[in-house]
């Protein structure tokens, strides 16, 4: 012990002396003021102990050359046997402590040049250890092949395939006579809450081994970029296998609408079974080759980094897509998946190398959240601008009506995530105040009443390209009638409120009687007689010209509206008895009045039509064109 501690001193002293000299002259006149003090210092005797220093450490090397040289040289993977691999690992703990010991003394130039031999040894050991590695984890892998457990089910949920056909050398553990194990087994799975082992047990071990020595020897980023470059191989594999292919974003935006509905169904089970199951699963692993090791966050990063930016890429590409309304279910689709795994994103990267990934995944769900925005902008739009051109015939049902009320019912089946949506937006809508002045209206309330607005304007400018206002009338009527009763079955009811119900069935109401007073006023207007007394002859002229205008009026009117359409059954049964208890009442009290009169003589050219004869002309009115706007959906 005291011999080594001489030593020891003396390295000391002569690294002082190497490092304030500029020069070799220099160091040797400061090892000559040394030696004054203390003999031990003399030049003779530092001369003596550096060829006894460079003699034991070229001994030590020729040594671990001669044990590490036949491994690194070895044709078979030297952990194929146990008691080579911990040999080799002894020889390389044995190099790793020699370089250390040593490095304070590499100013002698025979230790230095020794150290020079040991640190290419060591370069060559470490290559040697990364092949090691490597196959180590390449060989757990396939033993394990998860990318082949994993298959889609019919109901979109996995399961693991436990076919018997697959039962080969790739279920084998180890090399070769060791134990078989079974690929694990399991149910088809809506709960991802569950970890898999990606490697044997005995593989992480070994892993691990490998992992201290090259972390201690300085080679920790080279370990780290080994492990990472075979199990990202591994996590590209099993998302191809899910279905999720590697697209840019420029071909995504390019994807005809069905196709990419159809890689959207596969990216929500890509997504889901990465940030639950695979990405959990490879911190697991990871942490445990790299247990108590500064690499394994970074390791980590690398792995998943490739398949998080993927993942990522495509919902990127989904935000800032078209805004076309058609595509707010499938997006919802994926802002709820991307919403539903913030807490994965969170606790799988949360460290220093992995926080860019977690931003990132948190900036893409935000945009998504904008893209939704966007296409109810896009939906308010198309409403605005569709243009008043074309009658629907009979006044029956806008296509328009329809599709935007079917809309935003398939809509308000998210009603949680739109709320969410339209709450994260700042600031309030500028059609807000207009359209609603309860304080407690939510944002997506005030986003629908807007809507409702928006299409009670346009169908508004539509029913004015109607000559016959009654048959503007009937078109408000039909629509106003189809959108109250979409509202009332549905969360939109909910959201508009009680209010906005009776508000806009007073207005169908209303619509209802202008009808009538438009179309009706001047066939029951003409049955009435002047009040006051009346010549005989002038009295008889007078009822004879109301019957026949009154002929010509109804037949008019029955004969045009016949073919206008009412589409709701219980409105046009109302309809009908409504105007029979107007007209028919006045008809009869007309006609009886008529008969009494002897200056007229016969009748019957007269009165064409019966009681029942007007009841039944009323009830064939507005059959319409049942193929166009009539039928209701």
């Amino acid at each position: 012990m005291a011999e080594n501690g001489e030593e020891k001193l003396l390295a000391v002293a002569r690294h002082i002396a190497k490092t304030l000299g500029h020069n070799d002259n220099m160091a040797d006149d400061i090892l000559q003021i040394f030696s004054n003090f203390d003999g031990r210092f003399s030049r003779e005797k530092m001369a003596d102990d550096d060829r006894r220093n460079s003699a034991a450490l070229e001994l030590t090397l020729k040594k671990l050359e001669r044990q590490i040289s036949q491994y690194v040289a070895a044709d078979q993977p030297i952990w194929s046997d146990s008691v080579d691999a911990a040999a080799f690992l002894e020889a390389i703990d044995d190099l790793i402590a020699t370089i250390r010991e040593w490095s304070p003394m590499a100013g002698d130039k025979s230790v230095g040049a020794c150290l020079i031999r040991a640190e290419d040894l060591m370069q060559q050991t470490m290559f040697r250890l990364e092949d090691e590695f490597r196959t180590l984890v390449e060989r757990g892998g396939e033993s394990l092949e998860l990318s082949r457990a994993f298959r889609s089910e019919s109901n979109g949920n996995l399961s693991f395939d436990d076919d018997e056909d697959d039962e080969d050398e790739d279920g084998v553990i180890g090399g070769d006579g060791e134990e078989e194990h079974e690929i694990p087994t399991a149910q088809p799975i809506t709960d991802y809450d569950i970890i898999i082992d990606a490697l044997p047990s005995g593989t992480i071990n070994e892993l691990h081994e490998i992992a201290k020595r090259m972390v201690a020897a300085g080679f920790g980023k080279e370990c780290s970029h080994v492990y990472s470059s075979c199990r990202r191989e591994f996590l590209e594999e099993s998302l191809s296998r899910l279905g999720l292919q590697k697209l840019s974003i420029d071909e995504v935006q390019k994807m005809p609408w069905q196709d990419l509905e159809d890689e959207i169904e596969r990216w929500i089970k890509a997504a889901n079974v990465s940030l639950r199951i695979l990405f959990p699963s490879e911190r697991r692993l990871v942490d445990r080759v790299f247990y108590g090791l500064s690499a394994a966050d970074l390791a980590f990063m690398e792995v998943c980094r490739g398949s998080t930016i993927q993942i990522l890429n495509f919902t990127d590409a989904v935000a800032i897509g078209s805004r076309s309304p058609e595509r707010l279910f499938k997006v919802l689709d994926v802002f709820e998946t991307m919403r539903d795994l913030m807490p994965e994103f969170d606790a799988l990267f949360s460290n220093q190398y992995c926080l860019f990934l977690r931003n990132e995944g948190v900036t893409i769900w935000k945009r998504l959240g904008e893209a939704i925005r966007g296409i109810f902008m896009e939906l308010e739009n198309l409403i605005s601008r569709d243009p008043a051109k074309t009658q629907v015939p009979g006044g029956g049902l806008h296509p328009i009506t329809r599709y935007v009320m079917n809309y935003l019912r398939a809509a308000c089946r998210s009603r949680q995530t739109l709320e969410q949506v339209f709450e994260d937006n700042a600031g309030v809508p500028p059609h807000q105040s207009k359209v609603d002045d309860r304080a407690s209206s939510s944002s997506m309330s005030v986003q629908m009443a807007w809507i409702m607005e928006l299409l009670e304007s346009n169908l508004e400018a539509k029913s004015k390209i109607y000559r016959d206002s009654a048959l503007c009338y009937v078109f408000m009527m039909n629509n106003g009638r189809y959108i109250v009763q979409k509202i009332k079955d549905s969360e939109l009811g909910s959201l508009l409120g009680d209010d906005w119900i009776r508000k806009h069935s007073a207005k169908v109401r209303q619509y209802q009687v202008n009808y009538q007073r438009s179309s009706w006023n001047k066939v029951v207007g003409v049955l009435k007689l002047e009040s006051g007394s009346l010549a005989p002859n002038v009295a008889v002229k007078s009822m004879k010209e109301k019957l026949k205008l009154f002929n010509i009026y109804f037949d008019e009117i029955c004969k045009n509206q016949t073919n206008w359409v009412i589409f709701d059954e219980l409105l046009r049964d109302e309809l009908r008895t409504s105007l029979t208890k107007i007209l028919l009442p006045a008809y009869q009290s007309f006609v009886g009045r008529f008969q009494n009169v002897p200056e007229i003589g016969r009748h019957d050219k007269y009165i064409k039509y019966d009681p029942e004869d007007i009841e039944a002309r009323i009830n064939g009115l507005f059959q319409g064109n049942r193929g166009s706007g009539g039928g209701r959906k």
